[in-house]
């Protein structure tokens, strides 16, 4: 909550918590995400109805973006003031990733295996080379180390996002020293040159670098949105304000899209629209709300495998000689069913095994406050003790 005037200071940022728009923004997006893995499966593929649906690497990006903001709103300050444990950052973040992670690759490893045994093969073998799964497993596929395509294909992310991660305790370091302005139009400079670049020396946008560069394509928007959270955690906009910013900057951003991806101005309008939802305080908490932002991690990074499983044996009992409404129900229930997968996964696997590895309050999750911190990632209450 805001806190009230005084003669000496004026207002200041509300704190993000549970319960609010941030959390409907990463249900929302997380669900975006999905139907986006989906499209293709459709009995007519998405992407022939609007070209919005294959514009997926947006959603990737704001959850890039997101988790830049949400981590640096969480412990930028610490970090930056050295007042919080490197060390125990750091392996909060890694615990935090990596057994979720090495859980799925491991159902669908076994998956495709027992059907190999079985003498069933994929309908598309080409992604599930198993020369590409090293790189995958140990999540190093986005810096250049050859592999890592196919199998559970979106980890790239979470690849390209620890790298972020490790470096956030520089970053605030560096952002901190420089006025809350200065150090959010630095970031967008920087953002703006590295495209320019990236279009030079790749030969893609920095927003559509393919995997093997992701920590390039990553560390850019992480940095927007870190920059964001500082600026948004000094410059205080009344509540109502910042409301209708952010209403406004989806409105444009929706309306931009049924004319094309205006991928550079569209990710400036999804900064402000995370920067818009973390500046309205939380009056009234939405249990619902909480939880399902909750999924999304889970829903991240089971989706991919609800989908392969679910059409995989669709494939198998030939559904290509159903009707065209009954193909369009069983794509639904396959849709529907990645969210029941999420919540399985969430509350059967991640929650019990987080809460194993924090059994302590020094590492205790607050409130399961990880979901808030991007697709890829968690946050613990923020750590004290020495670097």
């Amino acid at each position: 909550m805001s806190r009230a005037p005084t003669a000496s200071t004026g207002p200041t940022p509300p704190r993000i918590a549970r319960g609010g728009w941030l959390d409907a923004l990463r249900f929302i997006v997380g669900a975006m995400i999905i139907l986006y893995h989906f499209r293709e499966a459709a009995p007519v593929p998405l992407g022939q109805l609007h070209p919005v649906f294959d514009r997926g690497y947006l959603l990737t990006d704001f959850f890039i973006l997101d988790s830049g903001y949400v981590l640096a709103r969480i412990y930028g300050d610490r970090l930056a003031a050295g007042k919080a444990s490197i060390r125990a950052y750091s392996r909060q973040r890694l615990l935090r990733v990596v057994p979720a992670h090495l859980m799925v690759i491991l159902v669908l490893v076994a998956i495709v295996g027992g059907a190999a045994l079985a003498g069933v093969a994929p309908s598309n073998p080409q992604w599930f080379d198993w020369s590409q799964l090293p790189a995958q497993v140990l999540l190093v596929q986005a810096y250049g180390v050859p592999g890592g395509q196919g199998w559970n294909a979106p980890t790239w992310t979470l690849s390209a996002l620890i790298g972020c991660y490790l470096l956030l305790p520089w970053i605030c370091r560096g952002l901190w020293r420089l006025t809350p302005l200065t150090a959010l139009l630095g970031a967008i400079g920087l953002l703006v040159v590295g495209n320019q670049a990236a279009i030079l020396w790749l030969g893609d946008p920095l927003y559509r670098l393919p995997l093997w560069f992701g920590i390039l394509r990553a560390l850019p928007l992480f940095l927007l949105g870190v920059a964001a959270a500082f600026y948004g955690s000094r410059v205080y906009v009344s509540p109502r304000t910042a409301g209708v910013i952010g209403a406004a900057a989806a409105f444009v951003l929706a309306g931009l899209q049924a004319f094309g991806p205006f991928s550079l101005v569209s990710l400036g309008l999804m900064t402000v629209i995370i920067w818009a939802a973390g500046a309205v305080p939380v009056r009234r908490p939405s249990r619902l709300v909480e939880h399902l932002a909750l999924m999304s991690f889970a829903m991240f990074l089971t989706n991919e495998v609800s989908r392969i499983v679910w059409f995989g044996l669709l494939e198998a009992v030939g559904q290509d000689g159903a009707s065209s409404g009954v193909r369009w129900t069983l794509w639904a229930v396959g849709f529907l069913g990645a969210f029941v997968a999420a919540a399985v996964f969430r509350y059967g696997f991640d929650r019990p095994v987080q809460t194993w590895l924090n059994p302590s309050g020094l590492f205790r999750l607050n409130r399961e406050s990880d979901a808030l911190s991007g697709a890829a990632a968690g946050a613990a209450v923020p750590v004290e003790g020495p670097r």
